[in-house]
Order: C-alpha cells, then structure tokens, then sequence
C-alpha cells in the first residue's frame, strides 16, 4: 500500500451513489457492512496540513460496530458498479449469522494488517482517531422522526487514512 495522496475522488458520489464495506478487525476475526453514509475530508491542521480522513456512520445494531469500537483501524472500500448485488446482500445479511462475504462472492485480502476485498478498485486504510454516538437531543425532528423513532442513533467513526489502495 503506498501512503495516501489527495487527488481527483469525486467525494460526494463515493458514499451516495457507489456504497462500500466498512471493515474492522483483526485478519483472523473481522466483519464488514455496507455503507451509504461516509465523506472524505480534512480536520486537525492548519490549512494544506490537515489530516485526510474518512468518516463512516454506523448504527450499533450492525454487529460492524462491535469491531469499529474495540479496532484501531478500519478500511474504507469501494467497488465498480458491477458488484452492488454483492454489496446489496452484505447490506441485508449479518455476519452473526455465517460467511455472507463468501455467499456474496468478494475475495478478503489483507494490506497493512487491514482487511479489504480484492474486488474493491478503491480502498482507504485508516486510524480510528475519533467516535462518538449522535446526539438524539442535537438532531432535528424531521430526522429523528424519519431515522431514529424505532433505532437507536448512529455513531460516527472518524479515521484518518493513512494509506490507499487505488485500482481505478
């Protein structure tokens, strides 16, 4: 893996359009979920030396979660459009349950000691450098009332990405 570099990610496509897996743990115990919600940014620096991360929000009730909280590091990956099935029924199965990566067909690889896929053509590697839970009493009533009237509020986990694989 070669050591991140801003360049050309069309930042609010990635997320919104495309989806990817969240991925923590170890490489003997780990588990992904997808996601639609994520940015890239910048945070903690003066101006052209901020941290490049990459933020991802789950909600607790994703057994992800459990690996986001007790990891240091995550991966970020995103895939061409002709694996959303894949990432469909990643979204839709747990990994309580049994190996939903294999019956989804996504090929786990390791880089860094971080678990992504070789199918993805986009992969951040990052440090957990913040969490916290949303604020239910912060969120405006027209989200909580779509979003949180029968689920607790996701969390968000900010990483800052310390490396890139990059297949486009």
């Amino acid at each position: 893996m070669k050591p991140f570099e801003a360049k050309d990610y069309p930042v609010f496509d990635m997320f919104n359009y495309r989806w990817g897996l969240v991925t923590a743990g170890t490489p003997e115990h780990w588990n992904t979920c997808t996601i639609a919600w994520g940015s890239l940014g910048t945070i903690w620096g003066m101006p052209g030396k901020g941290k490049p991360i990459a933020t991802v929000y789950i909600n607790p009730a994703r057994y992800t979660w459990v690996f986001l909280k007790e990891q240091e590091t995550f991966t970020v990956s995103l895939f061409p459009e002709a694996y959303r099935k894949a990432l469909g029924y990643l979204g839709s199965h747990s990994g309580r349950d049994g190996d939903k990566v294999s019956a989804a067909g996504l090929t786990p690889k390791v880089i860094d000691g971080a678990v992504t896929f070789a199918e993805a053509e986009l992969t951040f590697v990052c440090r957990k450098i913040y969490e916290a839970p949303f604020d239910r009493a912060a969120i405006t009533p027209e989200v909580n009332g779509t979003f949180y009237n029968r689920m607790e509020p996701h969390w968000m986990f900010v990483g800052e990405i310390l490396g890139c694989e990059d297949r486009r």
